[in-house]
């Protein structure tokens, strides 16, 4: 498969939406939210403050009475800035370029896994601003293989998990982490479509600087081909 069939690929894998988060939250309880370095309105915010982040995303769900916020796939944002885990200084080299797909919602939440697949692997990327627990599925459909990725979780999330470990379609593979655990970010779920984890074990990039930006779009597409939120 070449890298530019495999989006369509994962676009034919759903008709319609697809949770990867408590099934109880309909479609229409989610709303997109920008959280790059043009959205003026965090200007006013310390993005470096898990604390104030988590109140500018609670703020936004009820002025616009949603429950869920998504977004963020090649999203330039600031927010890396105060993690030396991403700034090194330079335009080129820092990695502010957002190859996820981010879902915001409550500490506790459930995660769903939105393809069968069984444990790829998974561990505790416990840098400032990385993801704390993460686990990586991986995935086999029509002779393909590829792996997701959901970072962010809590702690619970991955204790007695085991390589190799099936999991179905809407089953609870994990729960979501609050900031003393997720890397200090408001409790959110990092969701990650890849086609070579290039040997990476419990981790991968979910953030690019400019100069690798074209191969890692095409090695990991926008999310929600999947998610169809």
């Amino acid at each position: 498969m070449t890298d530019n069939s495999f989006p369509q690929f994962i676009e034919s894998l759903s008709k319609s939406f697809v949770p990867v988060v408590d099934s109880s939250f309909s479609k229409e309880e989610y709303i997109s939210i920008d959280l790059s370095m043009d959205n003026q309105g965090l200007e006013t915010v310390d993005v470096s403050s898990s604390k104030a982040f988590e109140r500018y995303i609670s703020h936004y769900l009820t002025v616009n009475q949603s429950k869920v916020a998504y977004g963020g796939y090649n999203e330039t944002r600031g927010i890396y800035r105060r993690s030396i885990h991403f700034n090194q200084h330079n335009p080129e080299t820092e990695r502010n370029i957002h190859l996820g797909l981010d879902v915001w919602c409550d500490a506790g939440t459930s995660v769903l896994v939105p393809l069968a697949g069984t444990i790829h692997s998974f561990q505790n990327n416990k840098n400032f601003g990385d993801y704390g627990p993460t686990i990586i599925l991986k995935h086999i459909i029509q002779d393909v293989v590829f792996y997701t990725l959901y970072g962010h979780l809590s702690v619970e999330s991955i204790i007695n998990l085991e390589v190799g470990q099936y999991f179905e379609v809407s089953d609870v593979l994990a729960t979501l982490g609050d900031a003393s655990v997720n890397g200090d970010y408001a409790p959110h779920l990092h969701f990650q479509v890849i086609k070579d984890l290039q040997d990476n074990i419990g981790d991968y990039p979910g953030v690019s600087n400019k100069r690798d930006l074209n191969f890692y779009l095409q090695n990991c597409p926008d999310p929600n081909l999947l998610l169809k939120i």
